[in-house]
């Protein structure tokens, strides 16, 4: 399904084990690999010393050349390098962009905090603006397999949850891999103070199961039986607590893509569960 995979590489753990999962998908699967690499270069920093951009783009040549041949050294993974100066997000989502790279894969330490608020980091950035899709690992380089067998969809009837169901399906096609919808009931009384009485969690179950059943229905279109499960809580918590349990290794989920302030803020779901969930996550974008 996807055929040009879109790597972003600064030889870091984090993006070492992006690479082998990106690697693994190709020899799998087909398709073919470019590793992006981004100098940037502060003008402000190192406006005296202007040779260290020089360094600094020799250097990301030579880290992309030694993973190129790394992985280039396996039969059927085809792969190359990209390196640009600019800020890491600019750099990837260009390179994505002129490259009609339909599957970009990051890796991510998991900010969190303070820290990620304020800063944002780049996999939050490529993930808010990205077209295509985005693959973010969190986990160690050995335990990269590019191989899913069991696959959790956060749904909520969302176009942007619709093309997430969509999208596992054609995982599920891809690898034999069991999917599972899961919608989580909002705690509406939390957020405005009315008391949830019996007859008000009758209508939220109701409801619930009608958005879970639209689930599975997507599913059946696309000849995937999709099971459903309906938890109570937040969303992101749901989603974690539901992937530590039951072992999914990969939860495929939309993106609502929130912007300014509100992005600034809250965040979106998917990125919380980036930094939260312990397998990958695959954030699913609308298809044109």
């Amino acid at each position: 399904m996807y055929r040009k995979l879109l790597v972003g590489y600064d030889d870091s753990p984090a993006s070492r084990a992006a690479l082998a999962e990106a690697a693994h998908w190709v020899k799998r699967h087909g398709g073919e690999l470019a590793l992006v690499h981004a100098v940037f270069f502060d003008t402000e920093e190192f406006g005296i010393a202007p040779e260290q951009l020089e360094k600094r783009a020799a250097l990301g040549r030579r880290l992309c050349t030694t993973a190129v041949q790394s992985v280039g050294a396996a039969p059927g993974v085809p792969a190359r390098s990209i390196i640009c100066e600019g800020e890491p997000p600019e750099v990837i989502l260009d390179a994505a962009k002129s490259g009609d790279a339909d599957l970009i894969v990051l890796g991510t330490y998991g900010r969190r905090g303070l820290r990620r608020m304020l800063m944002g980091s780049v996999t939050a950035q490529v993930i808010g603006k990205a077209r295509a899709d985005v693959l973010v690992v969190h986990r160690p380089c050995q335990e990269c397999r590019g191989e899913y067998r069991s696959l959790l969809v956060p749904y909520d009837g969302s176009t942007f949850s619709r093309a997430a169901v969509e999208r596992a399906c054609e995982l599920a096609a891809a690898d034999n891999a069991a999917v599972t919808a899961l919608y989580a009931i909002p705690r509406y009384e939390e957020m405005v103070g009315f008391l949830r009485t019996e007859g008000i969690r009758a209508r939220l179950n109701e409801e619930a199961g009608k958005i879970v059943a639209e689930a599975a229905a997507i599913g059946a279109a696309h000849g995937v039986r999709v099971a459903t499960t309906v938890a109570d809580g937040a969303p992101v918590d749901r989603i974690v607590e539901a992937v530590k349990q039951s072992g999914f290794d990969l939860v495929v989920m939309g993106s609502h893509g929130h912007q300014g302030v509100e992005r600034a803020l809250l965040g979106s779901t998917a990125e919380r569960v980036v930094v939260h969930a312990p397998c990958p996550v695959l954030v699913a974008k609308e298809r044109s």
